[in-house]
């Protein structure tokens, strides 16, 4: 089953996201991971089948993975326990959703980067640095750097995040909060990153998003998912060109091939894109899980 939009849900919604609807019951979240794709912040008519699936269930996994290091969000994928009736739609909501506590958000994108990718990539080539990091020169595309470092950006309403040094984040959430964000960031970071080498896979980079419930810490939204992370897998890894990512890869590629100027509307998707881009998502999942999608 595809999954577009979930009008059927009469509940408020919370929030419309490029891939994610979120309605509000009170103390708590209903996610909703839909099939919906977006690309250089466009979302496109076209659906991946399985996506909202693998999306739901790889951040259930890291969150089951890494609740040593720091608590999350999440209080069940069990459509059976949702409260309001929501049984009633379990079809549609079964592996796709996620009920979760609801939690206030720190303002800021949390951003770990063990490999030269990216937005990292574009300022190191500029400046030499990542975030005010320096880094050893000569570094190539996809290099692995010295050691993972944290690199914040400011989380905008509208338009793209703003990169910014760590004494920046402190002047913006306070010293305190930014090193525990620092701290807690690293430690999951190194924690998936070395489980998925243990399956072949590179964790090249990564962003968080975090809260707090009772004044405590958590880790919200998603996790270590192919929207919010860079895999790469460890056989093709190749220093100094751009690596084959599990994620959107093939729908990047052929956005490039058209010369498509992205901006709206997106363009169609061909048959075979689509099918390569679930293909990729699930192994990305079954690789990482090591079960099977449901």
């Amino acid at each position: 089953m595809l999954i577009n939009d979930t009008d059927f849900i009469k509940l408020p919604l919370h929030v419309k996201g490029k891939v994610r609807n979120v309605y509000d019951l009170g103390d708590k979240l209903l996610i909703v991971v839909t099939d919906r794709i977006s690309a250089f912040d466009v979302v496109f008519p076209n659906l991946i089948p399985n996506k909202g699936k693998v999306l739901n269930s790889i951040s259930e996994f890291w969150f089951n993975y890494t609740k040593d290091i720091v608590d999350n969000h999440m209080i069940t994928t069990d459509v059976s326990q949702y409260p309001e009736g929501l049984s009633q739609f379990k079809e549609e909501l079964q592996g796709r959703s996620m009920l979760v506590k609801k939690v206030k958000m720190v303002q800021a994108e949390c951003i770990v980067r063990g490999y030269l990718e990216g937005s990292g990539l574009k300022e190191y080539k500029e400046t030499g640095s990542i975030c005010g990091i320096k880094l050893p020169e000569g570094l190539r595309q996809g290099d692995k750097l010295p050691e993972p470092i944290f690199t914040p950006s400011t989380k905008a309403s509208e338009g793209h995040d703003q990169n910014v040094s760590f004494e920046e984040l402190c002047k913006i959430i306070g010293t305190d909060l930014a090193n525990q964000l620092k701290e807690v960031s690293l430690a999951l970071y190194n924690k998936a990153s070395k489980y998925a080498e243990s399956k072949g896979i590179i964790l090249a980079d990564t962003k968080f998003e975090f809260g707090f419930l009772d004044d405590k810490l958590v880790v919200a939204d998603e996790l270590f998912t192919p929207d919010s992370s860079r895999f790469w897998d460890m056989k093709e890894y190749e220093p100094g060109r751009p690596q084959k990512s599990f994620d959107k890869q093939f729908v990047r590629e052929y956005l490039e091939s058209i010369n498509w100027d992205k901006k709206p509307p997106a363009p169609e998707l061909p048959e075979d894109v689509i099918r390569n881009t679930e293909l990729k998502y699930i192994e990305a999942y079954e690789r990482l899980t090591g079960k099977k999608l449901g």
